[in-house]
C-alpha cells in the first residue's frame, strides 16, 4: 500500500463533501425552528447546525484575513464559543425581530450576530 494513499483518499472524501454541501441550500429560520419542536432530539441538532455556521465563518474569515482582505467580524483575542451560538442567533433575532423573515437563511442571521457582536476597530 502507497503510504499517501489514505491522504489522498481523505482529500478526495473531503473535496466530495464540500462539493455537496454547496449544493445544497441553506437552513431557513423557519426550518430551523421546525426541527426544534418537531423532532426528539431537534434542540440538539438545531444548537449543532448554529455552532457549524458559527464556526464555519470563523473559518472563512480568518481566511479572508489571511488573503488580505477586509473581515467581516474581528474576535482578537475575545471569547467566542460554540457554546455561544445559540446565544448570538437568539440574541440577533431579538434585537431586530422586525427585520428578519422566517424564510431567510440562518448564515444571514449568524453573520449579522458575529458582525454585531465582534465589531472590527476602525
Amino acid at each position: 500500500m502507497v503510504r499517501g494513499f489514505p491522504l489522498l483518499r481523505g482529500l478526495a472524501l473531503g473535496v466530495g463533501l464540500l462539493a455537496a454541501a454547496a449544493a445544497t441550500q441553506a437552513m431557513s429560520i423557519r426550518e430551523l425552528h421546525a426541527l426544534e419542536t418537531n423532532e426528539k432530539d431537534g434542540k440538539l441538532y438545531a444548537n449543532y447546525y448554529l455552532v457549524g455556521v458559527m464556526e464555519g465563518m470563523r473559518q472563512a474569515n480568518d481566511a479572508a484575513q489571511r488573503r488580505g482582505e477586509k473581515p467581516a467580524f474581528c474576535v482578537q483575542g475575545r471569547r467566542l464559543e460554540p457554546a455561544m451560538a445559540r446565544i448570538l442567533f437568539q440574541g440577533e433575532l431579538g434585537r431586530h425581530h422586525d427585520f428578519y423573515e422566517a424564510d431567510m437563511p440562518v448564515e444571514l442571521v449568524m453573520e449579522a450576530a458575529l458582525g454585531t457582536s465582534y465589531r472590527c476597530a476602525p
